[in-house]
This record gives C-alpha cells, structure tokens and sequence, in this order.
C-alpha cells in the first residue's frame, strides 16, 4: 500500500460562497496543504528542499472531481498519497472527506515538474528518493 498522510482542518467562513458551501477553488488549496503536510510527516519541508536545494515542484496538471459539498465548521480530512514518482516528476493523489461520517466530498490529483530556480527542468536529488518512492537502484529517470 502506498504511504499517505492525513491533514485535519475546519472549515472557514471564508471558504464558503454565497450559497453557504465551500467555494469549489478553496479545494486546491487544501490539496496544497496535504502535500505540504505529507512531505512534513515524511520527515522533510518542502520549503527547505526550495531554499537549501534549489528544487520547485511546479504544477503542471491540477484536477478535483467534486462529489458533495462541505459547508462551514465542517471537520474535513485530507488524504494524500504519492500516485506516481520519477527523478523529474511526481504526481500527488488526494481524497477529502467529512471526519464525521466519512463521506467523500472530492478527490484529485496534481502533477509537478521538478524545476531549478531559473524553472528549468532538473532531477530530484538522490536523497528525496525514498520518500518519493522512487528506486534508486533504477534511477528511474523520466
């Protein structure tokens, strides 16, 4: 089973629309906080990967399907995963639910290029490896 970490968080009223749900970009934004969270319980900050690496996970692929709305103090869980890993990209899967009951409101996926600080294209140094899942052995290389 792949590795995947939970993020816990209410919902503000600033997240919601005019009709009382969560407005439907809010849910990239959590996605966002699942992966920075994930890379965290993995035992790394992504902004110390920026900063003393030099490496960016630029976004190359968003997508959310939107199964039923979350409203205002909801409890929500996000779920993130690794779906897929090489040494120049990787792509991250989520799955938001209620706490209360489980039910899924949204799922989906981003899809990142690893680039330098000028955004040119570059690998994942070896050390990151593991926690992307990635075979050193392989050097899966995209």
């Amino acid at each position: 089973m792949t590795p995947s970490a939970e993020t816990h968080f209410h919902v503000r009223y600033a997240e919601t629309d005019q009709m009382g749900v969560v407005y439907y970009a809010n849910y990239l934004v959590w996605m966002e906080v699942g992966r920075v969270e994930f890379c965290k319980s993995f035992g790394f900050n992504y902004r110390d990967m920026e900063q003393e690496d030099g490496i960016l996970m630029a976004v190359v692929e968003a997508n959310c399907r939107y199964l039923s709305p979350a409203r205002f103090d909801d409890h929500i869980v996000v779920e993130t995963r690794i779906e897929q890993a090489t040494s120049r990209t990787v792509t991250f899967a989520y799955e938001m639910r209620l706490v209360a009951s489980g039910r899924k409101l949204a799922s989906g996926h981003t899809r990142h290029m690893l680039v330098d600080r000028q955004f040119r294209r570059t690998r994942l140094p070896e050390k990151y490896f593991v926690m992307f899942g990635i075979d050193a052995k392989s050097k899966t290389m995209d």
